[in-house]
């Protein structure tokens, strides 16, 4: 007779399990995922889901619904990625990750599906793919009001795009993973708009132009409303600095004076998507969300690497996961604005890492100028370029003073000793970094893999 193993080496096994499957790499397609959910008897089928995809702004819309409806008195389900310290970021209900023995029950539980596809001749599950199933599984068995789907890679052909939700929302639409997703603006749109289905009603972020009527053509031609926010539902900033307020009016609905809990001016943008998401769902399906219920939940509302200030030892770090142009180019405006509030600094010391598969030299033409010292690592995945490379495209964008710290630990190091008392040290580059950094700055260990997404 087998022992079983106890709890924390039965977890540890688990997450080993988990890492192993990256070597599947990233397969897009839903033939496999389709496969294995029939196997787990269809959890996904009947779960109240709201399925969000797009660029850049996912996961800052996902929070900020969740704030909304847990502080209506909902229950809901969320599924995110990458996770930034603990592989159980990922799948939480009302904020509460899922736990250690939940985790490795789930795993359990698939291990002789995986072995029995492939021994009917399947391809095996990605890492990715098993993240998801095991999610759809376990809000199953929560049953909570409502599930918060984030897509991690396009959307089409997106593991998470197996569920029939009850609304799609597609935030800020922009250039990433063209390897995957197309070369053109029209192409990555099309792609992200596969998360439509024929008759549920979507709720899109304002669109570049081309974006935009591509968006309204598949909507018309599966029988969608589309709400598009900026022409149907209006947000106005309220107070005198940006970021510090919004005003929001829908035909249904005004409300004024909105305190949002994340930083950065976009994030009225973010908060007005997540808002019309909430409006709907209660004027659509009974949800509870009263004026208080929106005004505490987006006042609440936290988001840990998105903009994250921590202090520690006497230092600020701002960690920010910005991984591509356009998330890159948020990141530079908000240091610009906030300059003389939060984010008030004598220098900024830059920590940089990007994945080699990310456009290094924009990303860097970017923030690059905004810094005063910079120290480029590399961060703690396969797929990181190597601190020199960064190090290269940081000096062709203007910087003077760079140096390569291969190992993301010693480079924080490094920054904490250059930083003063009034300098501001901004880690940013590639979620990766900044779940190293967290776990750095808080004395934690990093649970888990994770996958960049999109």
């Amino acid at each position: 007779m087998i022992k079983p193993l106890p709890a924390q080496e039965a977890y540890a096994e688990a997450l080993r399990f988990i890492r192993s499957l990256t070597a599947f790499g990233v397969n897009l397609g839903l033939g496999r995922m389709e496969a294995l959910l029939a196997r787990l008897g269809r959890p996904e089928r009947g779960l109240p889901v709201i399925h969000i995809g797009g660029t850049n702004g996912k996961g800052s819309v996902l929070a900020l619904l969740q704030s909304i409806l847990v502080q209506a008195g909902h229950t809901v389900g969320a599924f995110t990625s990458p996770h930034l310290e603990d592989y159980r970021e990922r799948i939480t209900v009302n904020g509460a990750m899922i736990s250690p023995g939940d985790t490795v029950a789930g795993i359990e539980k698939m291990k002789p599906l995986l072995a029995e596809l492939l021994k009917d001749g399947g391809e095996h599950p990605t890492e990715f793919e098993v993240s998801t199933a095991l999610a759809l599984d376990y809000f199953a068995s929560r049953r909570p009001d409502y599930v918060l789907l984030e897509v991690g890679l396009g959307g089409a052909i997106d593991s998470t795009n197996v569920v029939t939700p009850l609304i799609s929302v597609l935030t800020s639409i922009s250039f990433d993973h063209p390897d995957y997703l197309g070369d053109t603006l029209e192409k990555i749109a099309k792609v992200k708009a596969g998360i439509i289905k024929p008759g549920v009603p979507v709720i899109s972020a304002p669109q570049p132009p081309a974006v935009m009527r591509i968006l309204r053509q598949t909507a018309a031609e599966l029988d969608c409303r589309l709400i598009e926010v900026g022409r149907d539902v209006k947000w106005t900033q309220a107070g005198r600095r940006p970021g510090d307020s919004m005003d929001y009016y829908s035909p249904g609905r005004i409300h004024a004076g909105l305190e949002i809990g994340l930083r950065g001016e976009h994030q009225r943008l973010n908060a007005a998507v997540a808002l019309t998401a909430a409006e709907w769902l209660r004027q659509e399906r009974g949800a509870r969300v009263t004026p208080g219920a929106v005004r505490r939940g987006l006042a609440a509302a936290e988001w840990p690497g998105r903009q994250e200030l921590i202090f520690c030892g006497g230092r600020r770090f701002l960690l920010d996961g910005a991984h591509n142009e356009a998330a890159m180019r948020t990141l530079a405006a908000a240091l610009t604005e906030y300059a003389g509030a939060a984010y008030r600094r004598d220098r900024l010391i830059l920590c940089l890492g990007v994945l080699a598969d990310k456009e290094i030299a924009k990303i860097a033409a970017l923030i690059v100028p905004l810094a005063d010292r910079v120290i480029v690592t590399r961060p703690d995945s396969p797929r990181a370029a190597f601190a020199e490379t960064a190090a290269l495209a940081a000096a062709c964008a203007g910087a003077e003073r760079v140096e390569a710290i291969e190992n993301p630990s010693a480079a924080l190091a490094a920054c904490r000793r250059e930083a003063g008392v009034n300098d501001l040290i901004c880690v940013t580059g590639s979620f990766y970094l900044v779940g190293a950094a967290r776990s750095y700055l808080t004395g934690r260990a990093a649970g888990g893999e994770k996958e960049e997404d999109s």
